[in-house]
């Protein structure tokens, strides 16, 4: 068998078997993506779910089967579509998948150590005045790290004459999208293979059943629909798979408070961004930038070498939390979907307890956040089809609010002072 025709399978305990060509088997094995193994997915999910010790590499590759799947489903159902008003040929399709499929596997490779948390110690970039965002290092690992592997391998070269700016444009919305950005939404989107891989993942290997929703279903209906204008088009869902929508948010919802925003998993977000910062000071203040002289530095770091560095400075209170696991304790919160009267009362607590060592956190500002989102469905209409919000025809849908429940923490060593101030026993 030649080495360009040669397939590549890995066994994935929720996908199954998963192939991948020689390219993408190149990229895998490049040193970028081998660093993913060392960045846990749910960084300190594992203090509360001992199981959640997975990590980015196998979500990646469960990334690019997913939206491969995806992609496959629009492609055959709305082939049409994409050829009279997009112009898309099967050679068009053909490349557009491999780009989707690099798009997918390289898409969080920018990941800091331990995830989102290590974000609060990206640098600021001078042109927006914004801090860079794990995206932006992913688009820079793929410029500066991996354009030579994909823009110079022979099945790329002899078939589709990929560069390296297809892909990072998928995830980092440049204007390098071209006429990707129908795809655009399977990377990053309402419906895209990132949640829809994460959550049953997620779930897997916390133990929990929360996560689990009909994948099947939702690729059997997926579709193109128009978008709110009218003059483009957006992934949505045929009519019939409106329940499997429906479960992929209930997934998402139940996910987000019972997991992503559990009171102690949350905490430990706050102590690491400052055992982070902490460690930091040595290394010039904040991780190096994505720029093409501070990458390679930047992909030094991983949650091993984070760990590390975090054990060895145990005079520093959030490395010695961690460490101990003697983490800040809740002391209030709001309900879920807290009323203005909810809020005063936060304003209360947080006035009565200000001079403590207390933290707040607040599940609107978190990494991982709920909100209700306007996804599309493409439903018959007279002879033919149309497109509407899919919340005006699911009631479960609409009822679903944003989640803004606001908590407050105490250290350990203050928690009874609190308590007495609250009035409780």
């Amino acid at each position: 068998m030649s080495r360009l025709t040669q397939r590549y399978a890995i066994r994935d305990p929720i996908h199954g078997m998963i192939e991948f060509n020689p390219l993408e088997w190149e990229i895998i094995n490049s040193a970028p993506f081998q660093r993913l193994r060392r960045i846990k997915q749910l960084a300190w999910t594992d203090y509360v779910y001992p199981g959640a010790s997975h990590t980015r590499f196998e979500h990646s590759l469960g990334v690019c089967h997913t939206a491969t799947r995806l992609f496959e489903g629009i492609a055959t159902k709305d082939a049409d579509l994409l050829r009279t008003e997009h112009g898309f040929d099967e050679a068009g399709l053909k490349r557009q998948k491999q780009i989707i499929r690099l798009a997918a596997l390289t898409h969080d490779l920018g990941h800091g150590p331990l995830s989102h948390a290590a974000e609060e110690s990206f640098p600021v970039n001078e042109e927006t005045g914004k801090r860079f965002v794990h995206e932006q290092y992913s688009a820079a690992a793929v410029k500066y790290k991996l354009a030579d592997i994909i823009e110079n391998h022979p099945i790329n070269k002899n078939n589709y004459g990929i560069k390296f700016s297809d892909i990072s444009s998928m995830f980092e919305g440049s204007a390098d999208v071209g006429k990707s950005i129908v795809w655009k939404d399977i990377i990053a989107g309402q419906m895209d293979a990132d949640r829809m891989d994460y959550l049953l993942r997620d779930s897997y290997h916390t133990g929990v059943t929360y996560g689990r929703y009909d994948l099947d279903r939702v690729v059997n209906t997926v579709c193109l629909c128009d978008d709110e204008d009218g003059f483009g088009h957006v992934i949505g869902v045929e009519d019939d798979g409106i329940h499997a929508v429906e479960g992929l948010l209930i997934a998402r919802y139940m996910m987000f408070t019972q997991v992503y925003f559990h009171k102690t998993r949350v905490i430990y977000d706050h102590h690491y961004a400052e055992a982070a910062s902490h460690v930091l000071e040595k290394h010039g203040g904040t991780f190096p930038s994505p720029n093409e002289g501070e990458i390679e530095e930047y992909l030094k770091w991983d949650d091993w070498r984070m760990l590390s560095e975090i054990a060895s400075e145990s005079s520093n209170a959030s490395c010695s939390a961690i460490c101990s696991r003697d983490h800040h304790r809740l002391i209030f919160n709001t309900p879920e979907v807290p009323g203005l009267e909810d809020l005063e009362k936060f304003d209360e607590v947080k006035a009565k307890l200000d001079d403590l060592d207390i933290v707040i956190r607040d599940a609107k500002k978190s990494w991982y956040k709920f909100q209700r989102e306007e996804i599309r469905l493409r439903e018959p209409f007279g002879r033919g089809v149309r497109s509407v919000p899919l919340a005006t025809r699911s009631p479960v849908v609409n009822g679903l609010q944003t989640v803004n429940q606001r908590r407050i923490y105490v250290a350990q060593n203050e928690r009874a002072e609190a308590l007495h101030r609250l009035g409780a026993a």
